[in-house]
Parts: structure tokens; C-alpha cells; sequence
């Protein structure tokens, strides 16, 4: 009788993040006063039309989506990763958390001016869009609730999806190009980009209309 023995490479570890690599989100919420906040974010994850956002429960983003259930995901491409990095450590709640300020966020009002990036208005929600991010995905909450120790999980339903011609598939209307859109990545709290092609998919010879 032959035995066939497994060889396991594998270390058991116990990471303080799991962020094995997700796309970066600009995600835009109205203020109380009615002016615009931007959280960087790659908790997040779509199903056909709907999105899962993961977000800390004493965030100015969580309360914003509480009162106001209209938002936008700004999906920026790897060109803005310095104009995303210069949003970190910053808040939009004016009484800055203990737990955030011991990590060293400070209260920033104006987060496009932070960034240096540019507000568009949208169509079907109050939150304003970004100029520079390749992709604009207007949403609304449709549920939420508790997931984990201090943070809230927010499905959204996308209502209109805005993008730069840029990025779209020549001859058709509503395909994105993958060989032009090149998102920016969050892999353990470092930003990366997309490598070239590395095997072609049969999924990608189904029509596109077949998941509608």
C-alpha cells in the first residue's frame, strides 16, 4: 500500500489586519451642515449591483449614512494614490475619537481641499462625486448592522455608475476595460496597483448582459 504524504509550507500567524488586497474607496457622505466628507476605505466588496461596506461604528462616515442614506464610491486609479494618502490620519468628526487620536488622526473639515481633489454633483443621491476618480458609483443604504467589535456593515444599492471614457471598452456601451483600468490596491496597509494579464478567462467570453 503506497502512502501519499501532503507537504504543508504553511505557518500558523495571527495578523492584526487582514487586508490581503482590496480596491481603495473614496467613499462620499453629507455632513450635518450639508458639506461633503471623504473616507478612504478598502472594506469593501460588490454583487452584482450591491456593495458591503465595512466602517467603524464612531466614524463621521457611520453617522452620515445613519442620517442621510445617500453616498458615492469613488474608485480612484493608481495615479492618485498621493492625493489618497493625504486624506490618512484625518477625520471628519470635530471631537476626534481617543482611540484615533492616540494613532495620530486630527480633524480635517475640508477633505477635497485636504486632498486637492475636485467635487462633481451627482444625480440620484446629495453626496457629492469626484472628478479625478475614474469611477463614480452613486448608492444608497438599504441595510446595516453590527459585524465584529466596533463596526457596522452598510449594503448599498448602486443607482448610477459615472466613468472616465478613458477606461471604457472600445465598440461597446457599458464594458470596462481591464487592460486600461488600473485601480488602486490596499494590500496590508500599503497601496499597490494591478500587473499586466496573466492568464485569459473563459468568464470573460459570456455576454455581459446575461448577468442583468
Amino acid at each position: 500500500m503506497t502512502t501519499t504524504q501532503t507537504c504543508d509550507s504553511h505557518t500558523v500567524i495571527d495578523p492584526a489586519i487582514l487586508y490581503f488586497g482590496t480596491p481603495v474607496v473614496l467613499l462620499t457622505s453629507v455632513n450635518p451642515d450639508g458639506s461633503s466628507n471623504i473616507m478612504p476605505m478598502s472594506s469593501a466588496f460588490w454583487l452584482g449591483h450591491t456593495g458591503v461596506l465595512g466602517i467603524g461604528a464612531r466614524s463621521q462616515t457611520a453617522a452620515n449614512l445613519r442620517r442621510n442614506l445617500g453616498c458615492v464610491l469613488n474608485l480612484p486609479s493608481v495615479d492618485l494614490a498621493t492625493e489618497v494618502d493625504r486624506l490618512a490620519l484625518t477625520t471628519g468628526r470635530q471631537d476626534v475619537p481617543a482611540a484615533k487620536a492616540e494613532r495620530g488622526y486630527r480633524y480635517e473639515p475640508d477633505k477635497f481641499g485636504r486632498a486637492g481633489l475636485t467635487p462633481l454633483p451627482s444625480e440620484t443621491v446629495r453626496a457629492q462625486r469626484i472628478a479625478e476618480c475614474p469611477v463614480n458609483l452613486e448608492a444608497h443604504v438599504v441595510d446595516l448592522g453590527p459585524i465584529g467589535e466596533g463596526t457596522v456593515m452598510f449594503e448599498v444599492q448602486v443607482e448610477r455608475v459615472h466613468v472616465h471614457d478613458t477606461i471604457r471598452m472600445p465598440g461597446t456601451d457599458h464594458r470596462i476595460d481591464p487592460d486600461r483600468w488600473r485601480p488602486l490596491i490596499m494590500s496590508f496597509q500599503q497601496f499597490y496597483g494591478l500587473g499586466e494579464r496573466v492568464h485569459p478567462s473563459r468568464l470573460a467570453s459570456i455576454d455581459e448582459e446575461l448577468y442583468r
